[in-house]
């Protein structure tokens, strides 16, 4: 399955081809995957993302899944890469991780069939959904500071094209430690539902992401920690966390909350973990 990587390559940002353990630019430069410096593998007009699909995400919550999908919307701002920092502000303590599969446009769609919406996709690369939910209590409804924060949008490592959805294992880990483990197969909405469900009112044009959804047990992690999502046969993407140079400015604004939403969104649930905080740095 060929994949392609966008990196920094003596200050330009070109496209590569993988070949084995190295990349490979159009003008025959070379450079090693390990010391490459990677980009978004995609340059987006827009990032969409589901809410909720898969079925042990569903499960853990203990709600009931609505008849279609639910979205919201990344910020381009918010795109982050491979080996990227995803940045926690300082005073805010609730960044969530969760690890997806995220499907790229490859040709312009609009009011388009399900059965033909692999024919508009170019491919699919990993994605890490980070949410500050700090910002819960007052962007539930937009998720817009929750989850179009910047950095909090790593995807990559490659764009990887001719790769089928169906039946591939997903994972993340935390400095090592797998807590997510997951399949496409519990989606209950497939890749061409979800860009046929969009491209009814939205036009999706080359380059544009859509995020599928994360498994369960998506749980807060702290600076220092490295997060890794593996999906088969796409590869794995790594970023680590850091705190913000400066706490959010609270001259303007609402503030980070540590309310009872926060918490049970972000442990997973209203249940057991209700009233922990967690560990900070």
């Amino acid at each position: 399955m060929p994949e392609y990587r966008r990196v920094l390559l003596d200050g330009a940002a070109l496209q590569t081809v993988r070949d084995g353990d190295e990349l490979v630019a159009g003008d025959g430069r070379r450079v090693a995957v390990r010391s490459a410096r990677h980009l978004p593998p995609v340059v987006p007009t827009k990032v969409i993302a589901v809410h909720l699909n898969h079925r042990s995400r569903v499960e853990e919550f203990g709600i009931p899944l609505p008849g279609t999908p639910t979205y919201f919307h990344k910020p381009v701002s918010a795109l982050n890469s491979h080996g990227g920092a995803v940045v926690r502000p300082e005073g805010c303590a609730w960044l969530n991780y969760e690890g997806e599969v995220a499907i790229v446009i490859g040709r312009t769609a609009r009011n388009i069939p399900p059965s033909l919406a692999g024919d508009y996709i170019a491919g699919y690369t990993i994605a890490n959904d980070f949410g500050l939910h700090d910002f819960r209590d007052t962007d539930a409804g937009s998720m817009l500071r929750v989850k179009g924060s910047d950095t909090l949008c790593p995807i990559g490592p490659g764009l990887v094209t001719d790769w089928d959805f169906r039946g591939k294992r997903l994972r993340t880990r935390v400095n090592g430690k797998v807590v997510q483990d997951g399949s496409t197969d519990e989606m209950t909405w497939d890749m061409h539902y979800l860009v046929a469900d969009i491209a009814r009112t939205i036009t999706l044009c080359p380059g544009d992401v859509l995020l599928s959804g994360t498994p369960a047990n998506s749980r807060p992690v702290r600076p220092g920690d490295v997060v890794e999502v593996e999906v088969e046969g796409l590869g794995r993407l790594t970023n680590h966390v850091v705190t913000g140079p400066t706490p959010v400015r609270s001259d303007v604004g609402a503030q980070p909350t540590e309310s009872e939403e926060v918490r049970s969104t972000a442990l997973g649930g209203d249940w057991e973990f209700r009233g922990i905080r967690p560990p900070r740095r």
